[in-house]
């Protein structure tokens, strides 16, 4: 089992940027595939962004491509999500995934086994 927690969140100008940290409690994240998703009040939560296990691959919602990049080092059990030119209709909580039962790249479609508590991202126009 691996515990995940977010940091970095906060409130930015439209067009600014963060870098959103999730720290998981194992030092096997290695062996974990991790996304990035992300909800707003009232909606189903999204897909944001993900990344294979040493790194490889990644993949983003289209909303997000070219703005966001989802990164990941296994020394120190973190993955990131550094966030460009942010819009107010990024405004949302972000939490992290972990899975490790996942066999090939991670994608949208990835069932995630553990999550983290979530962290608010608030863009101002």
């Amino acid at each position: 089992q691996v515990q995940l927690v977010e940091s970095g969140g906060g409130l930015v100008q439209a067009g600014g940027s963060l870098k959103l940290s999730c720290a998981a409690s194992r030092r096997t994240l290695s062996s974990y595939v991790m996304g990035w998703f992300r909800q707003v009040p009232g909606k189903e939560r999204e897909f944001v962004a993900s990344i294979s296990r040493i790194g490889s691959i990644t993949s983003y919602t289209d909303s997000v491509k070219g703005r966001f990049t989802i990164s990941r080092d296994n020394a120190k059990n973190t993955v990131y999500l550094q966030m460009n030119s942010l819009k107010p209709e990024d405004t949302a909580v972000y939490y992290c995934a972990a899975d490790k039962k996942l066999l090939g790249p991670p994608g949208p479609l990835t069932e995630y086994d553990y999550w983290g508590q979530g962290t608010q991202v608030t863009v101002s126009s």
